[in-house]
């Protein structure tokens, strides 16, 4: 996506440049207007940083966390035995169980055996995180690779394991969630119209229930309709995703997102955690506080706090505070930008930030319980209270049926 830098001017009277991510100058400037901005002047057009992340992402995702974690691992304990980068990226080359990887490699030990430094061979393969080849630049730079790429190897395994519980606490809803929907579907799509004809002897003898009416409606006309619901709901749905993959429509959800109780806070400490993460790594390599920012924040992956954050580098460079640049981008937690501002007083910057991340994981951890916890009885609840009705649309008339059936016969 194009990038734009922004000359702007705030409502106190404060001008500051922002980099700006968007589809066209016009994007840009309604934009910074609809944040109470005025707009001096939008230059540039380029490509930009969360693009170019976004591309590698996608095709990184040709190598498995899990390989990509173990290949750092092995990596770093065969620079910290002494063994040169050359010969060590030629032994896991070796002893790669993973195609991509090991063509990958292949590259890069080409590159670095051409005289070409190791995070260049890195970039250039497009594949890797910014963040990783930037750590392992500046481990370079300050030669102390090995004690760069342990330091990145444990942000990586923190990474992976908030990860891992993300995924195994979102399984059981989704698996209940997509049960229950079959179900639903099995009896309203299948069972309910097979029992339509026993429904009409039943009405021709006595009224069904107002149950019955309503179900028998919805199910007789979706099984009608079904061919041509179904394409509907596919090609709707095709166009909703290709949306939701642009700027807006990834804005939108993400806006969305952070407004749902429980999700948006739990959406917004994980944030808070990756980014102090991500800025202690780089800042432990020796990259400068700015640069630091810019790496990291384009990580973020919610698009809303991406832009609410993309002002936080600009104010630094004009001399800001780091703490107070923070305050400024209006998303990261109170308690956060306390802790952060006692760090950056005492010097203690990029230890303040571990302590932030691991606060804000335990505290992610409490909150997706919460939900977790919140969510499968509500699941539960609604999905019994939809398949109750429908067995009782099914039930009822056969059980006033046979009711009344005894009393028919005696007045006879």
């Amino acid at each position: 996506m194009p990038e734009f830098k922004c000359r702007l001017g705030t409502p106190s009277g404060e001008i500051v440049t922002r980099t700006v991510e968007a589809d066209s100058a016009e994007q840009v400037r309604a934009q910074m207007v609809a944040e109470g901005l005025k707009v001096f002047s939008v230059t540039g057009g380029g490509k930009g940083i969360a693009s170019r992340l976004s591309g590698s992402q996608s095709q990184s995702s040709k190598i498995k966390q899990a390989d990509f974690l173990l290949f750092n691992q092995q990596l770093s304990a065969l620079l910290k035995s002494g063994i040169p980068i050359l010969q060590a990226i030629g032994l896991l080359r070796a002893r790669s169980q993973s195609a991509s990887l090991k063509k990958i490699l292949t590259d890069v030990e080409e590159k670095v055996e051409s005289g070409v430094s190791l995070s260049a061979a890195l970039e250039a393969q497009n594949t890797f995180p910014k963040i990783y080849t930037a750590s392992i630049l500046a481990g370079e730079q300050a030669g102390a690779l090995d004690s760069v790429l342990a330091r990145y190897v444990e942000y990586l395994k923190k990474s992976v394991g908030v990860s891992r519980k993300l995924r195994s606490a979102l399984a059981y809803p989704m698996f209940l969630l997509a049960a229950s929907a079959m179900m639903v579907a099995f009896l309203t799509l299948y069972v309910v119209p097979r029992m339509s004809e026993l429904f009409k002897g039943l009405n021709s003898r006595q009224g069904l229930p107002t149950v019955t009416y309503i179900v028998l409606g919805i199910s007789s006309w979706l099984a009608g309709n079904i061919w041509w619901l179904l394409p509907v709901a596919i090609i709707g749905g095709f166009f909703l995703l290709s949306w939701l993959r642009t700027y807006n429509g990834r804005l939108v959800l993400d806006r969305t997102l952070l407004r749902i109780p429980l999700g948006g806070t739990l959406i917004t400490q994980l944030a808070t955690a990756q980014l102090a993460r991500s800025l202690s790594t780089l800042l432990a390599g020796g990259i400068t506080v700015p640069d630091a920012w810019d790496i990291a924040s384009q990580a973020i992956g919610n698009a809303e706090l991406r832009s609410r954050s993309s002002m936080v580098s600009d104010l630094i460079r004009e001399g800001r505070g780091f703490t107070e640049a923070l305050s400024r981008s209006g998303w990261l937690p109170e308690l956060a930008l306390d802790m952060i501002g006692i760090g950056e007083g005492s010097g203690s910057l990029r230890e303040m930030l571990d302590e932030v991340a691991n606060f804000y994981d335990a505290e992610s951890e409490v909150r997706l319980e919460q939900l977790m916890t919140l969510l499968e009885p509500v699941i539960l609840v609604v999905m019994a209270l939809i398949v109750v009705a429908i067995l009782l649309a099914i039930y009822l008339p056969i059980i006033q049926t046979i009711s009344a059936g005894p009393f028919t016969g005696g007045s006879r």
